[in-house]
């Protein structure tokens, strides 16, 4: 056993339970003895040393010693910061290798393989502060809008011999970019070591070490340095779930399987052609886990989108019958991975506080972000949204003729939009491979293209959970994503709608950071309120996203409103949850958006209409009156209105036992008719006196006035209320002292006059609204009678009853 290494640490490796493996293994300068000490892990090797242009590459110059756990290490003298190193190692197998050091820091670009002797001491960073504010600028409920990029596409030296800017020259125009399209974070496609162009840094052959197209590990480190000190995050994408089968890689090591596994069954991943970890083992856990923390540590990144963790979580992952083992349970699920993948959350979230964990996982697996508390929960922090991402572009990729059809892709998502923490992404998945750009998925003419990627573009903004696009999507580049050319940066210059395109998706991310009721509450059911989901014959949705309830403050609130045809809907109405104000803060059919100008209204407030409902009852409900362009969308700023109590009339003083009487004989419809009449409409005096004049004028015999009465309540529905000024008229007028033209009614049977009354103030309000459904009142026969004591009591009885249907 070498003494040079502590035991502890090579405990923590071999249990899986190392967290800064790369302390220990590679190669690393000693003070004390002014050597490099080298240390690899390979348990099965017959023969290990190192090889370098120090020692003219001589398998013999410079041997390794090994220990019963099968690691290596040695010491050299006269070593410099740059030279390059390999192992040397005879495997198990009798085939002798040249691998590059696993935990190396620094690599030759490729086609060049070697490992690079490298350290960390020359960066001094600056960016302390935003460390310190990363949990807080991290949080669930912060704005998060994402620009993920490609660093060797995203701009390339034209006229220059050379393929690539470095990562400096990149961090200096990257930076004013992001600030004014307005991003929080910058996800960053594979910048740890791999050797293939077109697999886009997927498949790493250095976990430890960042690309060398781009620079060195000092011009990254300056990079992220100076996104940090603009306010911008960094996440990189990270790949844990496999790796190529190159030879100087991690493949076949010592000659055996001790990263991946040896049964190809489980170990092989035919639709990509790479090996799978095998997480069963303690040492590659440490290995991975130790890798994520590196970068964590030494980098200072925010935080890592772990790539296809569904083949990571699935034994059949793209694989056919018999092409791999299930469990001897008979299931799928890899409970190894399961295990890493927590294991891996709880390392990083528990260190480095606001530390982002990312899941491209695109199965309905269960709790990807819940905690670690939770048994079943992996702990991730966010997981992307495929589902959204494919269910939008399929139905923007349809003609709007038949959207009405498949409604339900549009709205489907907030069905399950909290049962994780979701990020939206358009990314560069969606781009490639004949896919189409995001211009080109949608439907119809140039103009409809633009109008309809500003639809969708909206429509996810206002959505809950966080934001990504990947670069090109900004400017609305019409071809897809080219690995080998950088993107088209001349339609923003040349071409007017793409200029205006790109200044659009800089006001979402404007009005997005600047609304909290647009991120506050993403994971919170409280923050997401539907106005309007099932109208799929218009193609129009509405909703309002709230923010978080503050003491002594309105909570902010947003309605946001899209329609997806090209048609224009005048004056629709969009159903509100309370009396309000609204401000319009966005419309994508504005002139310097690239829209026709034809906008929305600037400003609306609420009314009170009546609707039917599925039922087939009538209701009265808030609702705005919006004109809606076509292919659009408008954000409208809520300002709720109180809602001052209706006035009531003032109650009769005197109380007869007449009015008793009445009181408790009020028919049970007309009870339930007033509770279930949101507002009527008010009927004046003057009508309410026109009919009871009319009513003197009717037959007097009781059977002629029931006989009427039965055909008035038979043709028209008793909702209506009778006129508030009428009833203040009643109230204040005994039936003693009625003026001298109403005396006819003494002559008339009491009951008579009541329900001649009745159904002509009905009749009356019934023809002012006969849209509204309305239940039928039940009419009572009443005893006839001329008295002048009955008449009385047929009066007050009248009165009590208008009361109470009012």
């Amino acid at each position: 056993m070498n003494e040079a290494i502590n035991r502890d640490d090579l405990y923590l490796f071999q249990t899986g339970k190392a967290r800064k493996a790369y302390l220990t293994f590679g190669c690393h300068y000693q003070k004390e003895t002014k050597t490099h000490r080298f240390t690899v892990w390979a348990p099965s090797a017959k023969f290990v040393s190192v090889v370098g242009d120090f020692n003219c590459w001589n398998p013999l110059a410079h041997p390794m010693k090994g220990d019963k756990d099968g690691i290596y290490t040695v010491e050299i003298a006269g070593l410099k910061k740059g030279d390059l190193y390999k192992y040397y190692i005879e495997g198990y197998d009798g085939i002798c290798r040249y691998k590059s050091d696993p935990f190396a820091f620094y690599s030759e670009c490729r086609p060049a393989t070697a490992s690079k002797i490298w350290d960390f001491d020359d960066f001094k960073w600056s960016d302390k502060r935003f460390i310190n504010q990363r949990k807080k600028r991290q949080a669930l409920d912060q704005p998060m809008s994402i620009y993920e990029m490609h660093l060797g596409t995203w701009r390339m030296p034209e006229g220059e011999d050379r393929e690539f800017y470095n990562y400096r020259e990149i961090a200096d125009m990257l930076i004013p970019y992001l600030q004014q399209m307005g991003y929080t974070h910058v996800e960053l496609m594979p910048i740890t070591e791999y050797p293939y162009d077109l697999s886009w840094g997927y498949q790493v052959t250095g976990y430890y070490g960042v690309t060398a197209r781009y620079g060195t590990p000092e011009d990254f480190n300056y990079m992220v340095n100076e996104l940090h000190k603009a306010g911008i995050g960094v996440i990189l994408d990270w790949v844990p779930a496999h790796f190529p089968r190159d030879e100087y890689g991690l493949a076949m090591f010592d000659g055996t399987h001790i990263y991946d596994h040896e049964d190809p069954r489980k170990g092989s991943q035919p639709d990509w052609g790479t090996l799978l970890f095998n997480y069963g083992k303690p040492e590659v856990q440490s290995f991975l886990i130790s890798s994520a923390m590196f970068f964590a540590d030494i980098y200072h990144v925010d935080g890592i989108r772990i790539d296809a963790v569904s083949a990571m979580l699935y034994l059949d992952f793209g694989k056919q019958e018999g092409e791999y083992v299930p469990n001897e349970d008979g299931t799928n699920i890899n409970y190894e991975s399961i295990d890493f993948l927590k294991n891996l959350n709880t390392a990083l979230r528990s260190t480095y506080e606001g530390f982002l964990t990312i899941a491209e996982e695109s199965t309905a697996f269960p709790k990807v972000t819940s905690d670690i508390d939770d048994p079943d929960g992996l702990g991730f922090v966010y997981k992307w949204n495929m589902g959204y991402m494919h269910d939008t572009l399929y139905y923007m990729e349809l003609d709007p003729l038949f959207r009405k059809d498949n409604h339900g892709a549009i709205v489907f998502s907030m069905d399950y939009a909290y049962s994780e923490n979701y990020i939206m992404p358009y990314s560069h998945d969606e781009v490639v491979h004949g896919k189409g750009s995001m211009i080109n998925k949608m439907y119809g003419s140039y103009e409809e293209k633009f109008a309809g990627l500003r639809a969708l573009y909206g429509f996810t903004y206002a959505h809950p959970g966080k934001k990504l696009l990947f670069m090109g999507g900004e400017f609305a580049q019409f071809v897809e994503w080219r690995d080998k050319e950088q993107l088209d940066w001349f339609l923003i210059d040349d071409f007017e709608m793409h200029h205006s395109f790109h200044d659009y998706v800089a006001k979402l991310n404007e009005i997005y950071k600047n609304e909290p009721a647009l991120y506050e509450l993403d994971q919170d059911p409280a923050g997401f309120e539907w106005c309007l989901q099932r109208d799929a014959d218009h193609s129009v949705v509405a909703f309002i996203r709230k923010g978080k309830k503050k003491r002594g403050k309105k909570q902010e609130q947003i309605l946001c409103i899209c329609n997806f045809t090209p048609m224009e809907w005048d004056n629709y109405e969009i159903p509100m949850p309370t009396k309000a104000k609204l401000t319009k803060i966005l419309d994508s059919s504005e002139l310097n958006f690239g829209g026709d100008g034809d906008v929305s209204e600037n400003k609306a407030r609420t009314k009170r209409v009546r609707a039917v409902g599925e039922d087939g009852k009538g209701y009265y409900h808030n609702a705005a009156a919006i004109s809606l362009k076509a292919l659009s969308v408008v954000y409208y700023k809520v300002e709720e209105i109180e809602e001052k109590p209706r006035k009531t009339a003032k109650k009769t003083t005197k109380k007869t036992t007449a009015k008793k009487t009445a009181a408790k004989k009020t028919s049970a419809s007309a009870k339930a008719t007033a509770k279930k009449t949101a507002a009527a409409e008010k009927t004046t005096a003057a009508k309410t006196s026109a009919a009871e004049k009319k009513a003197t004028e009717e037959k007097t015999t009781a059977k002629a006035a029931k006989k009427e009465t039965k055909a008035a309540v038979k043709k028209t529905e008793e909702k209506a209320k009778p006129a508030q000024t009428a009833k203040k008229t009643e109230e204040k007028k005994p039936a003693a002292k009625k003026e001298p033209e109403k005396k006819t009614e003494e002559k008339k049977p009491a009951a008579a006059v009541k329900k001649e009354t009745e159904k002509k103030t009905t009749a009356d309000a019934a023809a002012k609204k006969q849209e509204k459904p309305a239940a039928k009142a039940a009419v009572k026969e009443q005893p006839t009678t001329s008295t002048k004591e009955e008449k009385e009591k047929a009066e007050n009885k009248k009165t009590t009853t208008q009361k109470n249907k009012k």
